[in-house]
């Protein structure tokens, strides 16, 4: 009879978790590849930037879900533009295919460099993207800072200036990197304000993964932003994507003497740490186009498993923390009221609390980060709504000084 309990309830076990993984099902591969072949043709993400046609023919070569084979077949139409980039005619037509063999390597790793294909392409994004780099002008410095044994490693690019100028500390999301926030502030050089691009904790070649006291991170970049003389050290600005902007969010409080403003695009702040939303949103996401769940195993400090996540993530939250009634830094909210990704509620408690007028640009039909298939696309967000802010922010500080 003990046995026959103990048989029953492991059973009962068993339901409980698949019924909690197939809230949402994943998408199987056919589904992705469909998914995936539409976001190219529309421009959105993860697609932006790819050519359709090189998506059809990645995909073409992808028969499973399994993570090696996506890594598998988007490398091999990345190292066709590595081969045409060797044999170019001049440099300008060798960093257009450098360029090109990045997006598809990052591809290659999406979300994240979860094993050892993926891990293989990620590297070779950073060989492509380091080559499509070196002829940027003005340059795109590769910085490393050391820190607690190890080394952040960032990009640090400034406009042509005679005098000290303001800079971006941009941060990436969970699935982003540093070279995809870069190419996003590229366009704020000609406009004298520079940047420095940086993985967030558990994401690229960040020296930490993800733990409620990993902001100390950006904590030493500032101190090394501070000292450069080429950087106001009285104009620094932090912006995060997505998980980045849970960041930027709470480096507004903890960093608020040194920051003049923050940008948070779609930040998770509170619900999104907790076991509820976690089993009923981000499991089997269908905005991510796939592996959202195991996305945040992979970044987080102590985490191999789901259950590990609903044990960690809740001390995540800075309502937990007890830093949202704390003063803050002037800050930009960017998100979309359809996100499925960060509920709207972590945006709504965010602008409610702190200690200054905080502004919200929130698109009604938007998704995560704000985002739309057509109109209000990544970079458009960037060049309409984020960028302009900053300036502005900028400007009004020039104003004011005496």
């Amino acid at each position: 009879m003990a046995l026959f309990f103990k048989r029953i309830g492991f059973l009962i076990f068993l339901v409980s978790q698949l019924s909690a993984w197939s809230q949402t099902p994943e998408r199987n591969i056919d589904e992705i590849k469909v998914e995936a072949q539409l976001r190219a043709e529309k421009g959105a993400y993860p697609m932006g930037g790819l050519d359709p046609q090189d998506v059809a023919q990645a995909l073409s070569l992808i028969k499973t879900r399994e993570r090696d084979e996506w890594a598998g077949g988007w490398s091999q139409v990345a190292q066709k533009y590595v081969d045409l980039a060797k044999s170019a005619n001049s440099p300008s037509q060798a960093a257009l295919h450098y360029k090109r063999a990045w997006r598809l390597y990052y591809t290659a790793q999406w979300p994240v460099p979860n094993s050892v294909g993926k891990q293989k392409a990620y590297e070779n994004a950073l060989k492509s993207y380091a080559l499509y780099a070196q002829t940027l002008s003005p340059a795109l410095t590769v910085v490393q800072i050391p820190f607690e044994g190890k080394t952040i490693t960032g990009y640090l690019r400034l406009p042509q200036a005679t005098k000290r100028v303001p800079i971006i500390l941009a941060i990436s999301g969970l699935d982003s990197r540093k070279e995809t926030v870069a190419e996003s502030y590229n366009q704020i050089l000609s406009q004298g304000v520079g940047y420095f691009a940086v993985d967030g904790p558990g994401t690229g070649q960040a020296p930490i993964k993800v733990s409620p006291n990993a902001e100390r991170m950006f904590s030493v970049i500032l101190d090394y932003l501070q000292k450069l003389p080429q950087v106001d050290p009285s104009r620094i600005i932090v912006s995060g994507v997505s998980f980045g902007g849970y960041w930027s969010s709470k480096l507004a409080i903890t960093e608020r003497s040194r920051l003049i403003g923050s940008v948070s695009q779609s930040p998770p702040i509170d619900e999104f740490f907790s076991v509820n939303f976690l089993q009923e949103k981000t499991l089997g996401n269908k905005e991510y186009l796939f592996d959202l769940a195991p996305a945040f195993v992979n970044v987080f400090e102590g985490a191999e498993s789901i259950e590990d996540l609903k044990r960690i993530m809740p001390a995540m939250s800075l309502k937990v923390q007890g830093l949202l009634d704390k003063p803050t830094t002037p800050m930009l909210v960017v998100g979309g009221a359809k996100d499925t990704q960060v509920p709207l509620s972590d945006l709504e408690l965010l602008m409610r609390t702190g200690d200054v007028p905080k502004e919200l640009w929130l698109n009604p039909r938007g998704g995560h980060l704000g985002r739309e298939r057509l109109g209000w696309t990544d970079p458009v967000i960037f060049s309409k709504i984020i960028i302009p802010w900053e300036l502005r922010l900028l400007d009004n500080l020039k104003t004011a000084a005496p």
